[in-house]
């Protein structure tokens, strides 16, 4: 007989409660484990079936139930399966190396949120030193040319610029020609007013045309002060009555999430420290947000090279699994490290 999902989460939960205590486990103490909101009239009858079918026995009459042998079988293959998914599919998002990094990062953060039922945060790739990889430029239509800027971190920024007349194929290839040769692999500060001065000198009478494209990359690549913040599962908060008991906290916490400001507290050790590349834990009174103190964070600094660096953010109740939060933070990282830092 096919387990119905039902009894897998009840199942589930009896061994973890029985591998956290050690203790037989009952009904009552199930229906706190679950989000099914069922009796424990029905939990029992659940679990009649599941001690019928081999997966729990009840040591002594009266007593709560702990798992068979059965029982840890299928709960390790299971798990071991569910592990097997989640990194395929974390894997699978960095597959398409050339996707625009922030709607990579909104999917990573939908993805550990879904997958880990706790609140998930990843921050942009953040540099005090952008560098330039690759300008194009492209007509939208006669008075009109898109310019699309990229950055370390494959950070993409397009901006629409006017022009007076149309510019043909060739005209079009010089300004690629002549701003990529000139431009590529420089910071901010390496642009200086002697180089702008020749690149227009030598875009002739479309020095306009350059004068602005280089506004649009001193835009793009300039130390963004404004940290990017993508995050999703606030949800999942609700999940767990010890963050939402008191409404006043609760209402902070929420708060935090959709301010995200705030949420730079967070992130700034890990940034800032540059020989920090590993896992951090905050538990409770350590969390440097005070709207945090009843949970649990753990973060993880990702790396794409040269000096791009940015962070990811589990948050959840100070109960949280802490083996399959950092087990799936580490696969995230050694991810990107395998695709994307030189």
């Amino acid at each position: 007989m096919e387990l119905d999902e039902r009894k897998v989460k009840i199942l589930k939960a009896i061994i973890r409660n029985y591998l956290e205590t050690g203790e037989p486990v009952g009904s009552r103490t199930i229906s706190k484990y679950t989000d099914l909101n069922l009796s424990s009239a029905t939990i029992r009858n659940e679990m009649s079936d599941l001690e019928e079918l081999g997966y729990i026995m009840q040591p002594h009459t009266s007593a709560g139930r702990i798992p068979s042998d059965k029982g840890y079988r299928f709960y390790v293959d299971t798990m071991l399966e569910e592990k097997e998914r989640e990194v395929e599919e974390l894997k699978d998002l960095l597959v398409e190396k050339d996707e625009k990094m922030d709607t990579l990062l909104k999917r990573v953060a939908r993805v550990l949120a879904n997958n880990t039922n706790y609140a998930a945060m990843v921050t942009a790739p953040h540099t005090h030193s952008n560098k330039l990889k690759f300008i194009q430029l492209s007509r939208v239509d006669a008075h009109q040319i898109l310019a699309v800027i990229v950055v370390e971190g494959n950070v993409i920024k397009n901006t629409i610029l006017p022009v007076e007349e149309a510019l043909d194929d060739e005209t079009m290839l010089k300004l690629n020609i002549l701003l990529n040769t000139h431009l590529n692999g420089l910071c901010i500060e390496e642009i200086n007013l002697g180089m702008i001065a020749a690149l227009k000198s030598q875009a002739g009478i479309h020095s306009a045309i350059v004068s602005e494209v280089i506004d649009a990359v001193a835009e793009a690549i300039k130390s963004d002060e404004d940290l990017k913040i993508y995050t999703s599962g606030t949800n999942n908060i609700f999940r767990y009555p010890e963050l939402t008991d008191n409404r006043q906290r609760a209402s902070e916490l929420i708060s935090t999430f959709e301010e995200k400001q705030v949420l730079h507290e967070l992130v700034q050790d890990t940034l800032t420290d540059e020989n920090n590349t590993g896992i951090q834990v905050y538990i409770g009174e350590e969390a440097p947000v005070q709207s945090m103190r009843d949970c649990s964070i753990v973060t993880a600094t990702y790396e794409l090279g040269d000096g791009m660096k940015g962070t990811i953010g589990i948050i959840g109740p100070k109960r949280m699994d802490y083996d399959k939060v950092i087990g799936t933070l580490k696969t995230l990282m050694n991810e990107f490290d395998t695709r994307y830092k030189k």
